[in-house]
């Protein structure tokens, strides 16, 4: 295992940091981008302008900024209602703002809005008569969507899916501002302390290379799955 001037496990760390912020960020933006893409699609007005209203702030705002606002936007609301309470009802409670979790969720946040438009153009891809057709042999609606149009709706969203994922893995770099200990964060560290940055941002990109070479992998398989019968075009 290579030391890099005793920061390698530290750098390890860091990688595992990432990787699991990248996942449950992923995680949080699939449910997200599911009820955003059934709200957009909803006759129900408000649940349609909410939905409408999330995706364009999301888009128009730049990340880094919206991850400064809500993490230590985030702090000052807790703090608020924490003061509120011992105010009005005596009772003393403070709640730490922590990094990771804030980060998971700006993140998440974040890219929910982006899965949001990818799963409602997948949604509308699918044929509707095929949806009658299941309803016409008697399946329930649970049982047409399991059966036809989850599988046909994923075979639409998976390239934008696998876009998306690409980004936010290349988005939790930006946790270091926060103060979430990632590899980039000791990277950086280790770059100002030694004056030799290449020596430790090299590792790091190679670590996002490998992890988004790995994933370009599982979506190419999960493509070819969903394809069946489509004769993979």
């Amino acid at each position: 295992m290579l030391d890099l001037q005793g920061y390698g496990p530290r750098l390890i760390e860091g990688a595992g940091v990432t990787l699991q912020l990248a996942v449950l960020s992923l995680i949080l933006a699939i449910v997200l981008g599911l009820l955003t893409a059934t709200a957009k699609m909803s006759r129900n007005w408000l649940l349609h302008r909410t939905a409408t209203v999330y995706t364009t702030v999301i888009r128009g705002v730049p990340d880094l900024v919206l991850m400064m606002l809500l993490f230590f936007g985030g702090q000052i609301g807790v703090n608020a209602i924490s003061d509120m309470l011992y105010d009005n009802y005596n009772i003393d409670i403070y709640i730490n703002f922590n990094a990771f979790a804030a980060g998971v969720i700006t993140i998440g946040f974040i890219f929910g809005a982006y899965m949001g438009e990818t799963f409602r153009g997948a949604f509308m891809a699918v044929d509707n008569g095929q949806i009658e057709a299941g309803k016409a042999y008697g399946m329930s609606s649970a049982l047409v969507f399991r059966r036809i149009r989850f599988p046909q709706m994923m075979r639409h969203a998976l390239p934008g899916l696998s876009n998306n994922w690409m980004v936010l893995l290349k988005t939790t770099a930006l946790v270091s501002v926060i103060g979430l200990t990632d590899m980039v964060r000791v990277a950086a560290e280790a770059s100002r302390a030694t004056h030799e940055p290449f020596v430790f941002l090299l590792p790091v990109a190679a670590v996002y290379l490998l992890i988004a070479s790995v994933s370009e992998w599982i979506f190419v398989r999960l493509q070819k799955r969903y394809d069946i019968g489509f004769g993979g075009q």
